[in-house]
């Protein structure tokens, strides 16, 4: 046909740029790719047996954050569903499903250790708070999760709630209930115990300590920073008789005492708390205990926003507090505080 239209034209025709040319595949080339396909096929077939088969299924499970009233629930369900995997198909998100209807656990990591070693990393929501409503009382975490009755435990401190409990696996609403329960997810576990209630007071958001001793939070920013100050306020003797500290700026927490002639003069009576009573001095031991154990390292004072420590005396911009060289607080009365307060600088 294509000499036959050249003839007509009267000149051969010409085959353009770029224009394909079919040519057939040399046959050993052509069997090479058919063996070469064949070979994939098998190595991917046998990948997927050997990835889900007995010789490296999962055989030797540890688990570790798992603590608190559903530890064996946790620990049952996730070993179930553990020993159904394989170290080279392990899923964590099988594993968080296996444990959904806890509630207890917000999430898991997996760590595999060939051929039959896996490792499963827990971080759980643990209740910090005990709801009460309408409709009954229910456990809560620090993020607003609703945990339900089963996981209420001894101790939990009590946050009133209107109108009905939340169901289980819901979220709490409303900023000022957020922040009674951001506050009491930053306490030291060992400290939960001893918080009486938390609430919204005249100095912002105060938590009540069994024994009437009350800590002034003011608001929910740097929990964490007020608890350490709480901690080293508590544990400093010029603390005895105080009736509350006020951590609402945690650089400058106060002890103060309402009784008339302050803290070094102030008799210890109804309704007030004493840093020399037993109950104050376990409670300091316990706090600066607790916050150096949920550290990991000695509790040392909140350094706020990045203000580093200077040589020599060093004055606070606020009320002209001073510390020496060595870094020990000079106490000074506050300025406009309460009859009988104290504002000090925790020392490091």
């Amino acid at each position: 046909m294509e000499s036959s239209l050249a003839l007509r034209l009267g000149r051969p025709l010409r085959r353009l740029p770029g224009s394909p040319r079919v040519a057939a595949l040399p046959r050993r080339l052509r069997i090479a790719l058919l063996v070469l396909l064949a070979v994939l096929a098998l190595l991917g077939g046998g990948w997927l047996w050997f990835r889900g088969s007995s010789l490296v299924a999962v055989r030797d499970v540890r688990i570790s954050g798992v603590q608190g009233v559903e530890a064996a629930r946790v620990d049952a369900a996730l070993r179930s569903a553990a020993r159904g995997m394989t170290t080279l198909d392990a899923s964590a998100g099988a594993l968080e499903a296996a444990v959904v209807p806890l509630r207890v656990v917000r999430s898991v990591s997996v760590r595999t250790s060939f051929p039959h070693g896996l490792s499963i990393d827990v971080t759980e929501q643990p209740p910090v708070a005990e709801l009460s409503a309408a409709g009954g009382s229910t456990a809560v975490a620090a993020d607003g999760v609703v945990l339900g009755s089963k996981l209420l435990v001894g101790g939990l401190p009590k946050i009133h709630l209107g109108g009905l409990t939340p169901p289980p696996g819901g979220h709490v609403a409303g900023a000022a209930l957020r922040a009674q329960l951001t506050v009491l997810g930053a306490a030291p576990r060992t400290l939960l115990g001893w918080v009486q209630r938390v609430f919204a007071g005249p100095e912002g958001l105060t938590v009540t300590m069994h024994g009437g001793l009350e800590i002034y939070f003011g608001n929910a920013t740097r929990p964490l920073a007020k608890w350490l100050a709480a901690a080293r306020v508590l544990a400093d003797p010029r603390s005895a008789g105080a009736t509350y500290v006020d951590v609402r700026l945690p650089e400058r927490a106060a002890a103060g005492t309402t009784a008339p002639g302050g803290l070094t003069s102030s008799a210890t009576g109804d309704g007030q708390v004493s840093a020399s009573d037993p109950t104050s001095a376990a409670l300091a031991a316990v706090l600066d205990e607790a916050v150096a154990g949920s550290s990991g390292v000695a509790a040392a004072p909140a350094t706020g926003t990045g203000s580093g420590a200077a040589t020599g005396t060093e004055a606070s911009s606020a009320t002209g507090e001073a510390t020496d060289a060595t870094g020990a607080p000079t106490a000074t009365t506050g300025e406009g505080t309460t009859t009988g307060e104290t504002s000090t600088t925790p020392a490091g």
